[in-house]
């Protein structure tokens, strides 16, 4: 059977906002048949790398946050650390950084949790039943311990996934240092030694003695290391990294079977707006122009019928001149037409269908969907 999905356009008349319609979209897509009344509501979204501006407004947090409470739930906002050595890679940069881009508790009225803690090692092991890559998925503890889960995402490309929707939110960003690093890469992690300091912080805690130093630098011990990912969470440097050596296709499935993860068991709901459509992820320091004009808001219970639908809105606008997407297209007619495949042109080494054919497996959802709009 189809799954519904609920969208609503940019337009207002007067006297109405965009913040409105977002919270009649949620109204009407049902998220209120969820029982909120005294439970901890995990809303999970990127908070933008500083430097970026395409990340969601804070304004739709806090509607929705705001909603929550009205009945009775007890939100709030929550991402990850990154794998990588950016201004989000620890619980303090992280905030810092979630508080510049407006994701503070004077701006939404919630606080603000990272999910894995101080360095990215707090996290929770729970099974994923049918997995075929992942046995048991390195989940946030906030996260994995909160009671009611929802997805706030920004729809975008992204350059190893395709584009960046809702299993993108759910899947990559709740995931651990370690659950990142196994999404990633099913090998073990590389030194950059022009940024190594031979400090040992590695060594002190590492998991199975599988990092030494010498001659002042770090040196992986590859018959050891376990893939842990605890020297990424200790490195003041941001010296130790992903060797990224995964294919993309299978780690889109991993996305797949993390989203299960974090969503099996619990009462869930999931918004993503596609507006700013910049070409890569929040996750990048910078953003390019749009890739297409804004197109709207959706929501769902499904989160795969709502990546699909939102593929299927991307797909059905023209490209926008000048744009990163414009210098792909080898038709010019499609800069003016709609018709063409977005990702795929923007990204044309990822596969995003394997994500969602994946997910259809594990039963998260169905890339079958009907729209029903709403004004």
């Amino acid at each position: 059977m189809a799954s519904e999905v609920y969208f609503t356009d940019l337009h207002v008349e007067m006297g109405d906002t965009l913040l409105r319609k977002f919270d009649r979209l949620i109204t009407r897509a049902g998220m209120d048949n969820i029982d909120f009344q005294d439970k901890f509501v995990a809303v999970k979204l990127h908070f933008g790398e500083y430097g970026n501006l395409a990340f969601l407004r804070h304004q739709y947090a806090k509607v929705l946050c705001d909603h929550i409470k009205a009945r009775g739930g007890k939100p709030f906002l929550t991402d990850c650390n990154t794998l990588y050595a950016g201004y989000r890679n620890n619980a303090l940069n992280h905030l810092d950084t979630a508080y510049l881009n407006g994701y503070n508790p004077l701006s939404t009225g919630v606080q603000t949790i990272i999910a894995d803690g101080l360095r990215g090692t707090d996290e929770r092991l729970i099974p994923v039943e049918g997995g075929e890559f992942v046995k048991e998925a390195k989940i946030g503890s906030a996260i994995a311990e909160a009671d009611v889960f929802i997805s706030l995402s920004h729809f975008k490309g992204h350059c190893s996934a395709g584009f960046g929707g809702a299993l993108k939110n759910i899947g990559m960003g709740c995931g651990s240092k370690k659950g990142k690093m196994e999404m990633h890469s099913s090998g073990t992690p590389a030194i950059n030694t022009d940024a190594c300091i031979g400090c040992g912080m590695c060594v002190s805690h590492c998991a199975n003695n599988g990092v030494h130093v010498i001659d002042g630098k770090a040196v992986i011990d590859e018959e050891h290391c376990l893939g842990c990912g605890f020297c990424f969470a200790y490195c003041p440097k941001g010296a130790i990294e992903c060797k990224w050596t995964g294919a993309k296709p299978v780690l889109s499935k991993k996305i797949a079977e993390y989203s299960k993860a974090v969503l099996d068991g619990k009462p869930a709901f999931h918004i993503s707006l596609l507006v700013d459509v910049s070409p890569d992820c929040d996750c990048e320091s910078t953003n390019d122009l749009p890739i297409i004009p804004d197109v709207g808001m959706f929501a769902s219970f499904d989160p795969v019928a709502l990546d699909q639908a939102c593929v299927d809105a991307a797909n059905g606008q023209p490209i926008m001149p000048g744009s990163k997407a414009e210098r792909k297209c080898s038709c010019e007619d499609h800069v003016h037409h709609s018709g063409h495949e977005l990702f795929h042109m923007v990204h044309p080494d990822t596969d995003w269908e394997a994500c969602l054919d994946h997910a259809e497996k594990l039963g998260i959802g169905t890339r079958k969907y009907s729209l029903n709009n709403v004004r």
